[in-house]
């Protein structure tokens, strides 16, 4: 029997996948942004190993895109997140045309392939539009990647389905349904929690292969041959090379690593409103709208009328991501925003549902509605309006937010902390956000590389200290059972006579200085003898990248908005020090340049001017 096979390369799936990509380009960072962005752009660049669990085939699949001839290399990293996000995007439309094969819209089978088309594509756009898609595709991510591999895993299942309802039952599908989720636990190990909806899926359509013993022993085996990907880390470890998280070249080691035993939580309770928390972090009304969840039950109930054995699928994934996330993680509230990424696939999911909503409602106004002698334009233009309507107005509620292809503040907050150090100084620094900038700048784009960057939380693991070979000597002796702020204090007390040791803004509020306030340069803090001084603070500020703090054109995320704080207090702090001392034109300046960063300060700014007689206008001249 002849099957009918839709065509992958079609002008709808070109669509499909074009137009999220170029919405994604006209958005994307053009440099590395906060949180973890400059140590994942590090890690493909030097292909090594990023935080736990160590993401090895989003690292391989970025890595070819570093080899272009344009942009810096963060820039075609996060390229490289918008091309997963928009193939993602291709896959959705792909699930819609399957699920739908067997329906029906109309008499007219043009019309009727039209509708179940743009029904299709409404579904990979509103996942494109999606704010957490979206979000990810902006800089370098790995969810995307990993909602993508995981459509296809299911479009095989889908395939062994139809050959399976033709009595042309192929195991393969299952092989390599099976080797796509160990391949894809390289990108993150959540692909795990979707492996009951698969076993569901297979077993509703067919209760009687739980007994093919043969086949799944091969299935098992091809999903070994899958995670093989994971022998990245410790191959990769042996070979030394650089931005080697958490040194996975012994077993030991690699089972830390992959198991992400360096981020333990303290047990805790849990009550009902912790718990809710923690089941709203799959919010699909911010992902489609209230309108699209509508949807989503309307779609559901259609999926139960075409296809049950995807209808299982959903509800026990749905069941396994919020039992292994919510249930036994426990997430504690102030880490409830880190497993919001982790539903990615299930927001794909939620896209399907939509576009099959719609699809049905759509199906039923055309039933309900009298029928034309023939379906002209102005029926397709009405079909069109009514599937795109939720991923306009998301796309439209959703574009000022991420909109990041003027965002260089990550950069600039990096540049700004590393250019006025002195000459072999030592920087310690304190959180991800401040640190991972700075490996970016110096490791990749080799800026200052006379410097050591030490990252407090992680002085107490040996394979950083690895990672940090000038220090190596200043290490011996230091117990491996103190804790990272007493191996801090030793290094201070060792190094401070012999070299520059400063530290950034975090670690100097990170820590207790009642005995000791360090004295400020610019944006960091003096440990050494040889202090703070040296330079005019304001002179030290005209070194800086001033001019694009003041965010036009796309909205700070939690992280930048702390940085331009940072800058802002640290500008305050100067300037009132150079008051103190007279120096009220160049107070003024750096007065002027708190404001333009943080214009919600005027009123602070107007008090210290009158205390100590600045006038308004002083430094106005050349300050910008």
């Amino acid at each position: 029997m002849k099957r009918n096979i839709t065509p992958y390369s079609d002008v709808w799936s070109v669509l499909a996948f074009l137009l999220p990509f170029g919405l994604y380009l006209g958005c994307l960072a053009p440099t590395i942004t906060f949180y973890d962005s400059g140590e994942f752009v590090t890690a493909v660049h030097f292909l090594g190993s990023a935080h736990s669990p160590g993401y090895p085939l989003f690292l391989l699949f970025a890595k070819p895109f570093t080899w272009l001839p344009f942009g810096n290399i963060a820039f075609r990293v996060n390229l490289a997140t918008a091309t997963s996000a928009a193939l993602a995007c291709l896959a959705t439309y792909h699930l819609v045309i399957v699920l739908l094969r067997e329906t029906i819209f109309c008499d007219d089978i043009s019309f009727s392939e039209f509708a179940k088309k743009l029904a299709a594509l409404s579904g990979a756009f509103i996942f494109a539009v999606s704010p957490r898609l979206w979000l990810q595709s902006n800089h370098d991510k790995p969810y995307p990647l990993l909602a993508f591999i995981s459509a296809i895993m299911l479009l095989l299942l889908m395939r062994w389905r139809e050959a399976f309802k033709e009595g042309d039952e192929q195991p393969a599908w299952w092989y390599g349904t099976a080797f796509l989720a160990g391949l894809a636990t390289g990108a993150h190990q959540t692909i795990v929690l979707l492996l009951p909806g698969f076993l569901l899926f297979v077993l509703v359509t067919a209760p009687q292969s739980i007994r093919r013993a043969r086949e799944w022993i091969v299935a098992a085996g091809m999903l070994l041959l899958g995670g093989a990907v994971q022998l990245y880390l410790p191959l990769r470890a042996a070979a030394e090379t650089r931005q080697n998280w958490g040194g996975p070249d012994g077993f030991s080691r690699f089972l830390w690593h992959l198991l992400r035993r360096g981020y333990p939580e303290d047990p805790h309770s849990r009550d009902l409103s912790l718990f809710l928390k923690q089941l709203a972090a799959f919010n699909l009304p911010h992902e489609v709208g209230w309108v699209g969840l509508l949807f989503v039950l309307v779609g559901l109930w259609a999926c139960w009328q075409i296809q049950r054995a995807f209808f299982v699928y959903l509800l026990v994934c749905l069941a396994s991501f919020w039992l292994i996330i919510a249930g036994y993680f426990n997430p504690q509230v102030e880490s409830i925003f880190l497993t919001e990424e982790f539903y990615t696939p299930l927001y794909l999911l939620s896209a399907v549902l939509v576009a099959i909503g719609l699809f049905a409602v759509a199906t039923k106004g055309a039933v309900a509605a009298q029928k034309p002698e023939q379906y002209g334009l102005v029926h397709r233009v009405v079909l069109t309006l009514f599937f795109f309507l939720i991923p306009v107005v998301q796309l439209v509620s959703n574009l000022p937010v991420q909109n990041q292809r003027l965002n260089y503040l990550a950069q600039d907050y990096a540049k700004n902390t590393l250019c006025p150090l002195p000459e072999d100084a030592l920087l310690f620094t304190w959180g991800d956000s401040g640190a991972f900038p700075l490996w970016y700048l110096q490791g990749v784009e080799r800026f200052r590389e006379d410097l050591d960057l030490a990252h407090i939380p992680h002085l107490v693991f040996p394979w950083y200290q690895h990672e940090l070979p000038r220090l190596a000597q200043a290490f011996k002796g230091e117990s491996g059972i103190l804790s990272a702020e007493l191996i801090f204090a030793h290094l201070v007390e060792k190094l401070h006579h012999q070299r520059p040791v400063l530290m950034d803004f975090s670690t100097r509020y990170s820590l207790d200085w009642s005995k000791h306030q360090p004295p400020q340069q610019g944006m960091v803090y003096w440990l050494s003898e040889a202090v703070a001084g040296q330079q005019d603070e304001g002179a030290v500020w005209k070194m800086y990248v001033l001019h694009r703090l003041t965010p036009k054109g796309w909205q700070p995320d939690a992280d930048s908005q702390k940085a331009l704080i940072i800058h802002a207090y640290c500008l305050l702090q100067s300037a009132e020090d150079l008051a103190r001392r007279g120096h009220v034109k160049e107070a003024g300046r750096l007065l002027l340049l708190t404001g333009n960063i943080m214009p919600e300060w005027q009123e602070n700014l107007k008090q210290m001017r009158r205390r100590y007689a600045i006038p308004a206008a002083a430094g106005g001249a050349d300050e910008r």
